[in-house]
């Protein structure tokens, strides 16, 4: 008997850094997307030493951003 839960990627409201690949699991988009997006300065990220990390609430932020594009369209 094998345990799915433990394989599963679960979501820690607690972090305030998340990877590139949390931050792109979190987004629904691929890893090279979301290196593009931090590349653009569309989506946040800091250095930690050698590591790249995304703050956690600048995947809400840019989900904010993006909505906020589509409503200005979509009203014109």
């Amino acid at each position: 008997m094998s345990d799915t839960t433990a394989a599963a990627p679960t979501f820690d409201p607690t972090l305030a850094l998340l990877t590139v690949e949390e931050a792109a699991r979190r987004l629904r988009i691929g890893r090279t997307t979301c290196y593009s997006l931090i590349r653009s300065g569309e989506l946040e990220s800091v250095p930690v030493g050698r590591l790249r990390r995304v703050p956690a609430d600048a995947v809400t932020e840019f989900v904010s951003r993006l909505r906020m594009t589509h409503r200005t369209h979509t009203a014109a």
